[in-house]
Order: C-alpha cells, then structure tokens, then sequence
C-alpha cells in the first residue's frame, strides 16, 4: 500500500507551453522554469525525454521569425524548438562578469 503522505503532489509541477509551429511541422514551445529534457508526447503518449541543447546555426526561416542572435534551444531526438523561460536570466554567457 502507498504511503498517503506522498499521495498528492506538494507543488504544481510547470510545464512547458505550446507557442506555435514553422512550415515544415517543427513544433515551439516554451522552456519551464530549470527545464534540461523535452516533455513532448508521441501519439502513444510516450515521453520523449531528449536533451535540450542550445541552438546557434538555424535556418532562415527560424531567424527572421525569432532573430538572428535568439537564445534558442532543440530537442537532440525530436528537434522540438525551445524558447527561453522568461522568468529566468539569459543563458547567453559562459562567463558573464
């Protein structure tokens, strides 16, 4: 039997939201807060769960629309796009004095 101490999640877990789409079908969304895995689901409702890596060479069609210095990042299985969460700082320096 569980332990109903832990039967009811303490916090509301955030979740990454929907922004848009490009032509090709690539899907956007927006980072949660500490995010570092995509949390899309397949048809099948399988988790995806791919590395999100930052993004610096992308088409044409992803610069104009967001520009060409954007902090972006992809999905290394789905290659989902990921804005930035606006909450926290930019992650654009390795070292940022």
């Amino acid at each position: 039997m569980a332990d109903p101490k832990y039967a009811e999640p303490i916090r509301e877990i955030p979740q990454a939201e929907d922004v848009g789409e490009l032509s090709d079908g690539t899907k956007i969304r927006r980072r949660a807060p500490r995010m570092r895995a995509c949390s899309l689901k397949n048809e099948k409702g399988k988790l995806c769960a791919g590395h999100l890596k930052r993004w610096y060479f992308y088409p044409p069609e992803v610069a104009q629309r967001f520009g060409a210095d954007a902090e972006l990042y992809r999905c290394e299985r789905c290659l989902t796009i990921y804005l930035p969460n606006t909450d926290e700082p930019p992650r654009s320096g390795t070292l940022s004095y």
